[in-house]
C-alpha cells in the first residue's frame, strides 16, 4: 500500500503542506506528533487548529488524556488501523509529523521492542535516577543503547528508564527482537530550511502562542505530574516554574527558545540518519502551492 510521510523539524511547514496535499490526492492525514496525541496540549504543540482539520481530516489527535502512557507501539496499531480504514474508504494516507521514532516504528515494526515490562527492574532503574540524577541514567542508556539515548531528552525519565529496562533485557539489540514487515511503500519527503531562518521561525512562534493564550494552557498542564511523558514536551517543561515565580516568565521563555532550537537540530539529525528521506528545501518555493506541485511531480502523485 502506498503512502506518503512528510517528515523534518518542528515549524518547517509540514502540516500546511500535508492539507494542500490532502486536497490535492483526495487524503487524509494520520498526525505523527507525541504531543498532538494529548487532550488540551493545543498551543505549545502546534495542534492543527480546527480550521486547519476543516480543510483535511487528521487523525490520531486528542486521543488522550495527558495523564494517560502512550507509546510507540500504540501509535504505530493506531495509525495501521487508521490508514487500512482510509484505504478502505479511497482515501490516500499521508503521515505528518516530527516524531521519527513513530514513523519507524510503522515502517519498520521489528523496530519496536516487544520486552514485557519488569517491574523489578523498573523500580530498581528509578530508585537509581532517585539517587543518581537524569543525566546519570541518560549516561547509562547512551553505553547500552546510543540510538534510543540520541532521541530521548534527558530529563524524559519515564522513556529513558523503559529503553534502559529493554536494553538490559535485549542485550541493547532492541531492533532484533522481532523481524516483521511492514506492508506499507512509503515515499518520505523531508522539508528543511537553513538553520538561522528556522530558528528565526521557531522563536517568532513562540511569541505568538504566548499571545495566543499559552499561559492558560500551562496553567491547565500543571494540574499534572511534572515527570509525566506528555508534560515534557518542549515549553511545558521550561514555563511550569514561572507559574510559581512570575519573576521566572523571561528566562523561561529564553529556555524554551533556546530548547525548541535545540530539538529542531535532533529532529533533522534523527531523520537524517534514521530513515530513507528525500529532502526538500522550503525556502527554493515561494508558496506551499508551488513546493505541492513540486512534490507531486517529484513523486508522480495524482488524485487518488
Amino acid at each position: 500500500m502506498n503512502i506518503l510521510c512528510i517528515v523534518g523539524p518542528t515549524g518547517v511547514g509540514k502540516t500546511a503542506l500535508a492539507i494542500e496535499l490532502a486536497d490535492r490526492l483526495n487524503g487524509e492525514i494520520v498526525s505523527a506528533d507525541s504531543m498532538q496525541i494529548y487532550r488540551g496540549l493545543d498551543i505549545a504543540t502546534a495542534k492543527p487548529t480546527q480550521e486547519e482539520q476543516r480543510q483535511a481530516r487528521h487523525h490520531l489527535i486528542d486521543i488522550h488524556e495527558p495523564d494517560q502512557p502512550y507509546s510507540a507501539a500504540q501509535w504505530a496499531e493506531a495509525a495501521s488501523a487508521a490508514i487500512d480504514e482510509m484505504h478502505g474508504r479511497g482515501k490516500f494516507p499521508i503521515i505528518a509529523g516530527g516524531t521519527g521514532f513513530y514513523i519507524r516504528a510503522l515502517l519498520q515494526p521489528g523496530f519496536l521492542a516487544t520486552t514485557p515490562p519488569n517491574p523489578e527492574r523498573r523500580a530498581q532503574l528509578e530508585a537509581e535516577v532517585r539517587d543518581r540524577g537524569a543525566e546519570w541514567m541518560h549516561s547509562r542508556l547512551t553505553q547500552n543503547d546510543p540510538a534510543a539515548a540520541a532521541r530521548l531528552h534527558t530529563n524524559d525519565t519515564f522513556r529513558v528508564i523503559r529503553a534502559l529496562e529493554v536494553a538490559l533485557a535485549t542485550n541493547a539489540r532492541p531492533a532484533s527482537v522481532e523481524v516483521r514487515e511492514s506492508p506499507y511503500q512509503p515515499r518520505i519527503i523531508g522539508l528543511t530550511m537553513p538553520r538561522e531562518p528556522l530558528y528565526a521561525r521557531l522563536e517568532a512562534r513562540i511569541d505568538t502562542m504566548i499571545g495566543a493564550g499559552f499561559r492558560a494552557e500551562l496553567e491547565f498542564a500543571a494540574q499534572f505530574e511534572a515527570t509525566l511523558p506528555s508534560m515534557m514536551g518542549v515549553g511545558y517543561r521550561q514555563m511550569r516554574q514561572a507559574l510559581e515565580d512570575p519573576g521566572m516568565w523571561n528566562a523561561g521563555v529564553a529556555e524554551w527558545k533556546r530548547d525548541t532550537r535545540r530539538y529542531a537540530k535532533r529532529q533533522m539529525t534523527w531523520f537524517r540518519h534514521q530513515l530513507a528521506t528525500e529532502w526538500i528545501d522550503v525556502t527554493e518555493f515561494r508558496s506551499t502551492a508551488i513546493l505541492a506541485d513540486e512534490i507531486q511531480q517529484r513523486l508522480g502523485l495524482t488524485r487518488h
